[in-house]
């Protein structure tokens, strides 16, 4: 059924449609934003919590060890440090999307706004796994080691396999992050 509207009301629509269009372009605008700062904060924020709980449970390990076997301290030291590479790798990705390629800044897209929350979500999690179980295989070595045993150099290249997937997060971000 139509109806008729005078054109006096047609301008005001107009205006008005205008006015929603502006709006719902700055929301779209704000939504990226924030997509992309909860990307960032969940892929330093993952990345550090999960280089505090692997060391720390390295750390326990070490403090153990140390009652058994004080002499191998440089041993323990360097297998509880191993963890903490997930927070610097939390942090190289973080300059990749803000600095190297900048997506985060006034002028993001909401597919870049999407793409950095999945970059985060991706790091952090990969990182925050990756620190825990490499920090598991490393407690394992230092209390191996604390027992007398010569594991050093074979814990090393054990514990370098969760670091791998923390690498390839690193890569990935490279990758997603050149190609926005």
């Amino acid at each position: 059924r139509w109806v008729h509207v005078p054109s006096s009301r047609l301008k005001t629509n107009k205006y008005q449609l205008i006015n929603n269009h502006k709006k719902q372009i700055t929301i779209m605008a704000n939504s990226a934003i924030i997509m992309a700062y909860v990307g960032v904060a969940l892929m330093v924020g993952l990345a550090g919590i999960a280089s505090a709980i692997g060391t720390a449970i390295c750390g326990q390990a070490a403090v153990g060890a140390m009652k058994k076997n004080g002499g191998a301290f440089g041993s323990y030291m360097v297998l509880s440090a191993l963890p903490g590479s997930q927070g610097l790798y939390g942090f190289v990705c973080f300059f990749m999307v803000t600095i190297v390629y900048p997506l985060v800044g006034p002028a993001i897209t909401p597919a870049q706004g999407a793409a950095v929350l999945g970059i985060g979500l991706l790091v952090g999690m990969v990182n925050l796994l990756a620190a825990i179980y490499q920090g598991k295989v490393c407690a394992n070595g230092i209390a191996a080691i604390g027992n007398g045993n010569d594991v050093f150099g074979k814990t090393l290249i054990l514990a370098a396999f969760p670091e791998l997937y923390a690498i390839l997060g690193v890569a990935a971000t490279f990758l997603i992050s050149s190609s926005l």
